[in-house]
């Protein structure tokens, strides 16, 4: 009988503290907003952009936390907003142009520059 009220306090005690557990990862958890950002043409080329910092080894893969260079998937990222450039001209606010240029400008300047420098001996 002592043995079966342990065992039903200890499961009481065992529930309370996973609830309490589960009470606080609830709260710790940040609330995602269920709407989406309005779809721009500023916000689109902005994330190309962040790609392109990613490829050029300029900011951590969100993934691996690494920053590791990939200059041929760069060189595709640079590409493609010279295309969407290309595609969208006569077409663009002036910001709009102004933003795109910029990051193909910066991109650009930053593949050079990261061709140019030699590799690191291991």
């Amino acid at each position: 009988m002592e043995d079966r009220k342990n065992e039903d306090l200890k499961k009481k005690v065992d529930e309370a503290w996973k609830e309490a557990v589960d009470k606080d990862r609830a709260s710790e958890t940040p609330k995602h907003s269920e709407e989406a950002p309005e779809a721009s043409f500023g916000l689109f080329i902005y994330g190309l952009m962040m790609e392109g910092m990613i490829a050029l080894g300029e900011a951590p893969n969100p993934i691996t936390k690494k920053q590791e260079a990939n200059p041929a998937h760069a060189r595709f990222v640079i590409d493609t907003l010279d295309m969407l450039g290309t595609k969208t001209k006569g077409n663009l606010t002036k910001e709009e142009e102004e933003m795109l240029d910029g990051i193909l400008y910066e991109l650009r300047m930053r593949f050079v520059t990261k061709q140019s420098k030699p590799a690191p001996n291991p």
